[in-house]
């Protein structure tokens, strides 16, 4: 069994006895590792982050860090510390004024308060004797950053939360920031939760992904398992770009399907719980297409014109309007400055089953209220 730091059980939360922002949600978080919540704004994530941190109490449900139920406790009785997008530093206090505002709340003695601070502004690069006198107003972003880090980890925490700490940094701190919390986490091992709406920030820095949406988690996995393999039709819409094609299974044979949509015949491979009349969705990243001449030597190929074309730096992003019907999106890599794929260019396009990933609706909800905390059951821990 896996040690988990912070478990979520049945958790919901609903404001003014309407508006369900958390349904019914359950995962853990394995110990010493980097967790990220994702997805798009209003989909709970940061409700989740809040409730675990004591910020938000649950409508229904438990919290435990470490296999204690918190549920019930405030925050400061949690063995966690939090850093916000707005970081909620202290203007009037000085950089070590901050980090230790929450050991002298906790009666810390001032020697080792000392101690501990001048370690926090080591540990994230910034000199005790160089930075601890200065006003917050004295720094930069990226230093405001690192200060803000600092007092989170300094009360030496079990697991730290981060509620979209980058979001106002521009992309090239952005960046940079990333790398450096990710190593900061690997390199004293404690459990980060980080919440992000940015799918590349979460693909760099996770150990795992818990995909949100509509306050319920949708899949959970490490970065390439998200990417390369979504479970559902929002994952795979979601996580980076994606052709993402409905249709339904007209055959199985040879340990392939083929899948009608509109008048495209389309070989599939073969999904577990798929047959013939099923519906489901193909997903095919754009880097996944072939072009040209290679789409000849693909098992699905289609002719079409190229009705868009946007330069994206590694390639450039075309928009194929087939010649039996609907569009698709393919990264064409582009060897040779100042190549282009112009709009009207008459093109093939093409992809192997082994690029597809099968997905299968989920079944027909059926006819009932919005769910409300006393209609919902505890669901069964999924592992990380």
């Amino acid at each position: 069994m896996p040690e988990y730091d912070v478990e979520i059980r049945g958790l919901t939360k609903v404001f003014d006895g309407t508006i369900t922002a958390v349904n019914n949600t359950s995962f853990g978080v394995e110990k010493g590792s980097f967790f990220t919540l994702l997805g798009p704004s209003g989909s709970g994530k940061s409700t989740i982050l809040r409730m675990i941190g004591g910020l938000e109490k649950p409508t229904k449900g438990r919290v435990f860090i470490g296999r204690k139920d918190v549920t019930n406790l405030p925050p400061y009785e949690r063995d966690t510390s939090m850093v916000f997008q707005s970081l909620a530093l202290f203007p009037h206090l000085s950089v070590a004024g901050n980090i230790a505002f929450g050991l002298k709340m906790r009666k810390v003695p001032k020697d080792v308060i000392e101690k501990r601070v001048a370690g926090a502004l080591d540990l994230v690069e910034l000199p005790s004797k160089k930075y601890g006198f200065r006003r917050i107003t004295q720094l930069s972003g990226g230093e405001r950053q690192r200060v803000a880090l600092a007092r989170a980890l300094v009360t030496e925490p079990r697991v730290l939360l981060l509620d979209e700490p980058f979001g106002a940094l521009d992309l090239k701190l952005r960046k940079q920031m990333q790398v450096e919390t990710k190593k900061l986490q690997q390199q004293l091992g404690i459990t980060f939760i980080f919440v992000t709406h940015d799918q590349e920030e979460a693909l760099t820095m996770s150990n795992v992904i818990g995909v949100i949406n509509k306050g319920r988690v949708e899949q959970m996995g490490n970065s390439q398992e998200i990417y390369e393999r979504p479970a559902t039709r929002f994952v795979a819409g979601f996580i980076g770009e994606a052709n993402v094609i409905g249709g339904t299974v007209d055959h199985i044979g040879d340990g392939r399907a083929l899948v009608k949509h509109d008048q495209l015949d389309i070989v599939a491979p073969v999904a577990e719980g798929i047959g013939p009349g099923d519906k489901v969705f193909l997903s095919i990243r754009p880097e996944k297409m072939r072009v040209g001449p290679e789409a000849a030597g693909c098992v699905n190929h289609f002719s079409g014109t190229v009705v868009d074309e946007v330069y994206i730096g590694l390639a450039t992003k075309v928009t194929i309007q087939l010649d039996l019907g609907g569009r698709l999106i393919a990264n064409v890599q582009i060897t040779d400055i100042g190549q282009s794929v112009p709009i009207g260019t008459k093109i093939d396009v093409g992809w192997n089953p082994a690029n597809t990933v099968v997905i299968k609706p989920p079944p027909e909800p059926e006819k009932r209220r919005m769910p409300t905390a006393s209609s919902i059951s505890e669901e069964t821990l999924p592992a990380a």
